[in-house]
């Protein structure tokens, strides 16, 4: 197949068969059958068939990615008649191009072109992810910056801040700090947050933003009266967590977060350099 035929296939999937109604993209059958050199109903709806089931071994829902509709069609005569039709993600366009003729030109370029867009999309869905992540990191540091400002300006001292911090921990996760970065295998010089994932970054920023607001609106003077505070506040988080069927110290390790932060801003720099290559 030549670059020519390729650059034309690929038009005719998103510039003419692709539809998109209320923000989500969809394709018809009737006209995905012509793209992939059927020639007879009949017989695309047996690769449909084929499909559906392949969705539903793999875990999906079929009613989210295949729809029946019925649509009219011009007659010759100048009249017109009601068919079937079935409107298609992308992911059930994959499926069928999958379960077509290997031998038909159209379906080789459908099944590499719909692995190609069903690749990306799950590459965006992780990058999205990782960079969820390193923003509740970011937003955990500052958080606890400024809970050790708020013990500066009230006690007098920050000194027992790493103390109150670790004493947060082992409320959240029932286990001392030390007892977590030996489970999630974390170097003694970097920060148990570093590797936590991203939802037990979220649990331990929202009981420090407590803390932080209680301390300032009680007025609390002591250390002692804000560490039991931070402790009582990753308590309450925990107990949430755990009636949600999460337990904070059961849950993995998640990547070093520097790493994951080095390699999103890596991939930008080539993005500006070659949008192509996302």
């Amino acid at each position: 197949m030549n670059t020519e035929t390729v650059r034309s296939l690929t038009d005719t999937f998103e510039g003419h068969a692709q539809k998109t109604e209320g923000g989500v993209e969809y394709w018809l059958a009737r006209d995905l059958q012509h793209l992939l050199g059927y020639a007879e109903w009949r017989n695309f709806t047996m690769v449909i068939s084929k499909a559906k089931t392949a969705c539903e071994v793999s875990g999906h829902a079929i009613s989210d990615h295949f729809v029946d509709v019925n649509k009219m069609v011009d007659l010759g005569s100048g009249g017109q008649r009601e068919i079937d039709d079935v409107m298609l993600t992308r992911y059930a366009c994959y499926l069928i191009a999958q379960n077509g003729d290997p031998k038909k030109p159209e379906i080789a370029f459908a099944q590499t072109y719909f692995a190609i867009q069903t690749r990306r999309a799950e590459l965006i869905e992780q990058r999205m992810l990782e960079s969820e992540r390193v923003s509740a990191r970011k937003k955990l540091t500052a958080t606890e910056k400024e809970l050790s400002k708020v013990i500066y300006e009230q006690t007098g001292g920050n000194e027992n801040f790493a103390l109150i911090r670790s004493k947060g921990d082992q409320a959240l996760f029932d286990k001392t700090t030390q007892q977590m970065k030996a489970q999630w295998k974390v170097p003694d010089n970097r920060p148990l947050a570093d590797f936590a994932p991203t939802i037990i970054l979220k649990a331990k920023d929202f009981a420090a933003e407590i803390t932080i607001f209680n301390a300032r609106e009680h007025q609390m003077r002591t250390e002692d009266a804000i560490s039991q505070e931070h402790i009582t506040n990753n308590s309450a988080v925990r107990k949430t967590l755990l009636q949600r069927g999460i337990r904070p110290e059961a849950l993995p390790a998640a990547e070093d977060v520097k790493k994951v932060e080095r390699r999103l801003a890596s991939d930008k720099k080539k993005s500006l350099k070659d949008p192509d290559c996302l």
